[in-house]
């Protein structure tokens, strides 16, 4: 991914997958995804990320049946997009993230708590860093490590730089996340430009992009991945609103000059 570009990432959000709580039918997932996926490449944005959204409540680390199915519904996305494809398995599952992308020959991942640990809605999550490294060591790839630093929806009491420098330094993450307290909430732009100032990684902002807040952010960021502002209305629940994506990647492309 170019991140010279300061490229747009759309979020598609699954909705209930085969093993968690709300699910209804996998016909339907993947139809709503393929809708999402090509209007957000229709709209002109750089890349995708899918992410299993709808699986509340999470689970630190997900089932076997969430995997085949999540599996199944991105390698339909990959087969229909042309974009680079990213995977995010929530809470933290980065192995089964990992595991699906080099599957379907994805591009990226996102994983929440790469190091340290985070006090969350789920319980107490620690680092996976060891665990990953493994991985991507047996099954070398391409695949890129976007890792959140004091990921949103927790409590972190550790130091906000040294848990940055953690994540790649000892995390070996290729890029760092940085999110508002909560899905769609904005970025603090002071945390944003510093880790901009300390990073020696790409700065993705994670939540919280909108039409609105763009030209500002972008002084401050390597990319952008936009979840809740693309859909209908705004709200995170609804379809993704062509007219919003298009709007947006319009002015990514002005700022681009």
């Amino acid at each position: 991914m170019d991140f010279g570009k300061k490229p747009l990432i759309g979020m598609v959000h699954l909705k209930p997958l085969p093993g968690s709580y709300l699910y209804d039918d996998l016909d339907g997932v993947i139809e709503a995804a393929l809708r999402d996926a090509k209007a957000i490449e229709e709209a002109g944005f750089d890349a995708i990320m899918v992410e299993n959204f709808g699986d509340v409540p999470f689970q630190k680390y997900v089932d076997k049946t969430t995997v085949a199915a999540f599996t199944a519904v991105a390698k339909e996305i990959r087969d229909e997009v042309s974009l680079p494809l990213g995977i995010n398995v929530l809470r933290n599952d980065g192995i089964a993230a990992y595991s699906i992308a080099y599957a379907i020959k994805a591009d990226f991942i996102r994983v929440n708590v790469l190091s340290g640990v985070a006090y969350t809605d789920q319980g107490i999550i620690e680092g996976i860093a060891p665990g990953l490294a493994k991985l991507r060591r047996l099954l070398p790839s391409k695949i890129k490590v976007f890792a959140d630093v004091h990921v949103k929806h927790a409590v972190h009491f550790d130091n906000f730089e040294d848990s940055l420098r953690d994540t790649v330094e000892r995390g070996l993450a290729d890029a760092v996340v940085i999110s508002g307290k909560a899905t769609g909430k904005p970025v603090d732009i002071e945390r944003l430009a510093l880790a901009k100032r300390i990073s020696p990684v790409p700065v993705l902002v994670g939540s919280g992009t909108t039409y609105d807040n763009l030209s500002e952010l972008w002084k401050h960021a390597d990319g952008f991945i936009v979840g809740t502002w693309i859909k209908r209305d705004g709200k995170v629940e609804n379809e993704v609103s062509p007219e919003r994506a298009r709007k947006l990647a319009e002015l990514a492309k002005e700022l681009r000059g």
